[in-house]
């Protein structure tokens, strides 16, 4: 879009669900917003961030974006009594909604998707403010589904979500991933994650809340994996404890224990140096493909069993379908099957090859700067 930064002051409200999926992609947008203003030498647009919770205020702070309350309830998929509860829940954020965003008068609102963003969206709707969303899965949810009828734009992680929306609106972005986790580090990894230089590498990514399945499978398999590799884990700080027991039990007076290192978290550092040495990586179907995809790694990817997540399910076989990863359902997980592809993947250095070159093709490195500029574009229009 054409953009007259000449004397450009405006506001942004960014609005999203409470899941790291949602909140992160809306920081690297934010932190994109903010480069573009000092470049153009512009006043930095004040920028506020609307959920039932922070989910991360000292994030928020670093970056300068205000923090506004809005409660939401859950809408559930089966009966609960608590449905009817949440939606009074959501009438009272509803409300609260409409006098924040009244107060405030953003130039634009930034959906991210989420029940979270839902009164802020309606909100929008109802002051006729201009409306951009993105939808983070393959399948739009509800309120992404609902927000896209009125959306002035609509930007997508996958190239089948278009498909949903308006003709016209949709634009493929890919998600916006933190420029700086684009960047992973090989120098100094193996001596701060004390690996050993001759094995190679295995990531396994359970997600911040970890995967027990996928932790239980990977823990039958250990004795044989680690015979040939060695394994970083990421177990998921809830399953820490849990998981070192189990690991106790399994590798008792193996000789090659000190082949897997375990992590309840890695932090942003920590990531970027395993993602520096892995050779392939083990994940759940979030929001980390998207970061995979951004180190160029082969993937076996492992959705939530699709009783629980519709969403996973699908993007975990539109990524496959790009032929950077192989997608493994939860219900066909086993030990076995698991220390299978593993094995067979890192024996055919060839076809590791294509899929890392694969997951490069996949990845669109400016998400977040072509969405900044849809928001400045539509702010500075609404502002005029």
């Amino acid at each position: 879009p054409s953009i007259n930064y000449s004397f450009l002051f405006m506001k942004i409200l960014f609005a999203g669900g409470v899941t790291a999926g949602h909140f992160y992609p809306i920081i690297a947008v934010a932190k994109e917003i903010q480069e573009m203003s000092k470049r153009e030498h512009t006043l930095p647009p004040e920028l506020f961030f609307m959920s039932p919770t922070p989910y991360d205020s000292r994030v928020l702070f670093e970056n300068n974006i205000t923090y506004v309350y809005a409660p939401v309830g859950k809408l559930r998929r089966y009966f609960s009594i608590a449905n009817f509860f949440d939606l009074f829940k959501t009438g009272i954020g509803v409300i609260k909604a409409i006098y924040s965003v009244f107060a405030i008068y953003p130039d634009v609102v930034f959906g991210k998707g989420g029940a979270g963003s839902f009164p802020a969206l309606l909100a929008a709707r109802l002051l006729r403010i201009p409306v951009v969303i993105h939808e983070s899965d393959s399948k739009p949810g509800r309120v992404n589904a609902w927000a896209g009828k009125f959306a002035d734009r609509i930007a997508v992680s996958y190239p089948e979500a278009a498909s949903y929306f308006p003709e016209g609106k949709a634009v493929w972005t890919g998600l916006p991933i933190r420029e700086s986790i684009m960047h992973p580090i090989k120098e100094g990894a193996y001596e701060f994650l004390k690996l050993d230089p001759t094995l190679p590498t295995i990531l396994v990514l359970g997600g911040s809340q970890g995967a027990q399945k996928i932790n239980e499978a990977l823990i039958d398999s250990l004795p044989q994996l680690l015979e040939k590799y060695q394994i970083i884990h990421q177990t998921g700080e809830k399953n820490f404890k849990e998981v070192a027991g189990m690991v106790e039990v399994v590798l008792e007076g193996n000789p090659n224990i000190a082949h897997y290192k375990p992590f309840s978290y890695l932090n942003e550092m920590a990531l970027r140096m395993a993602a520096g040495v892995a050779s392939l990586v083990i994940s759940r179907a979030g929001s980390s493909l998207f970061e995979i995809a951004s180190w160029g790694i082969p993937a076996i990817v492992i959705p939530i069993s699709e009783e629980i997540s519709h969403d996973q399910t699908k993007n975990a076989f539109a990524y496959a379908r790009s032929n950077a990863a192989l997608a493994v359902e939860e219900k066909n997980l086993t030990p076995h099957l698991l220390f299978y592809e593993v094995n067979r993947l890192m024996q055919d250095e060839e076809k590791r090859r294509s899929m890392s070159e694969a997951a490069k093709a996949f990845h669109k490195g400016d998400a977040a700067f072509k969405i900044a500029q849809v928001l400045f574009a539509i702010g500075q229009s609404h502002e005029a």
